[in-house]
């Protein structure tokens, strides 16, 4: 014997299942990071890896928007394919000779393919001058 609640649940969950089941394949066809074009999260941590002096921007390059060098840090990337590590060293950059240690990372994507940086330096001038404008958080 099938009591009122059971017809009532079941009633409630055949047409969610219906739905959930439809909107599966939509939620697969999105991509993963749910921003479309070319963007990167960049972020600098000052110190070593315990620092919590991290400074961080989202940029987006579709156009050029949230970062203060955004028009010349997205010129640098395209010109390099996305590859952070292919941006030509700054000619004739002289940096000190001091440690103040930086590490720069940066995660997003670059014309649909994931891009995952990191990388330490010894300063924020050799970062500069090995990086453009990509990781010029200055404003």
């Amino acid at each position: 014997m099938t009591t009122p609640l059971r017809v009532i649940r079941a009633a409630l969950l055949v047409p969610l299942a219906l739905l959930l089941a439809g909107a599966a394949p939509a939620a697969h066809a999105s991509p993963r990071h749910g921003l479309p074009g070319n963007w990167l999260r960049l972020a600098v941590t000052r110190g070593d890896a315990r620092s919590s002096d991290t400074r961080g921007v989202l940029l987006l390059c579709d156009p050029p928007q949230g970062h203060a060098h955004a028009a010349r840090a997205c010129r640098q990337l395209a010109a390099a394919g996305g590859d952070i590590g292919r941006i030509p060293r700054r000619s004739g950059t002289m940096c000190p000779m001091i440690y103040a240690p930086v590490t720069a990372s940066a995660h997003g994507a670059w014309n649909g393919r994931r891009v995952d940086y990191t990388r330490a330096f010894s300063n924020s001038c050799a970062m500069k001058a090995e990086t453009g404008a990509v990781f010029d958080l200055s404003s």
